[in-house]
């Protein structure tokens, strides 16, 4: 499926963004100012299927999902960033995109739900039901996060809240628990950064295990999962060295 895209800057350096789940690619804006301000990137942020202006899915497997992005991206972008659900996509499709590096946002490696038993049955009943219970959880991580939004991205938020296909919630979340990252030496130069909600999607063991596989693991200590939102500036300038 070929995705809608928005794009930032005409620079020759290129640098393509994946968003995380319910969000889009406008979203990047902030993200994506510092990096066209000097005349040196072209930013191409897609929306995922079921998501912004990109059409609809019959399925919403993460496999889809990554061969989306193969069919919009250009292969070899000097950098292919992605935040949360993108991070759970981008390791399927990074071989054939062939960027130069790969940046993780909190990515989606791993995440507490139960695939198994009894807690598994209930879980999955309602799963939509479930995931929203979780959440709350970090309700105020969220208001944390929502109160240093920018009126700009308060307002495309919502937008993107609005266009969300919210029947992929169950069908991402199981496949993702069934189907979780695998740690491997990167099959491209890779960094992840963590934000301090970051354990809750690559564990403490998992980071250890991608530092001694090769991985460059960096924190924002005092930042939520939605980093690149939350503040963009500071996450930009905690991987400037990769741009």
């Amino acid at each position: 499926m070929k995705l809608n895209t928005t794009t930032f800057g005409d620079g020759p350096s290129t640098v393509g963004l994946v968003h995380g789940l319910g969000q889009s690619g406008e979203l990047w804006h902030d993200f994506a100012a510092p990096l066209v301000d000097g005349g040196e990137h072209t930013v191409i942020a897609v929306d995922l299927r079921g998501h912004g202006d990109s059409p609809r899915g019959d399925s919403y497997l993460i496999d889809d999902f990554a061969a989306d992005l193969v069919d919009t991206l250009p292969t070899g972008l000097d950098v292919l960033a992605c935040h949360s659900l993108g991070g759970s996509i981008v390791p399927r499709a990074v071989e054939a995109l062939a960027p130069r590096y790969a940046l993780y946002l909190d990515p989606g490696f791993q995440l507490a739900l139960p695939t198994s038993g009894w807690r598994a049955r209930l879980f999955w009943a309602a799963p939509t039901l479930s995931l929203v219970i979780s959440a709350l959880a970090r309700r105020g991580h969220q208001q944390q996060a929502a109160a240093a939004h920018t009126p700009r991205t308060r307002e495309l938020t919502a937008q993107a809240k609005r266009k969300f296909d919210r029947r992929m919630i169950g069908e991402v979340y199981r496949d993702i628990a069934h189907h979780p990252f695998v740690p491997a030496a990167p099959a491209v130069p890779s960094t992840v950064l963590l934000s301090a909600e970051g354990d809750a999607v690559v564990p403490p063991e998992l980071a250890a295990d991608l530092e001694r596989l090769g991985w460059d693991v960096r924190r924002l200590d005092d930042i939520t999962h939605e980093l690149w939102l939350e503040d963009p500036t500071r996450t930009t300038e905690a991987v400037a060295d990769l741009f």
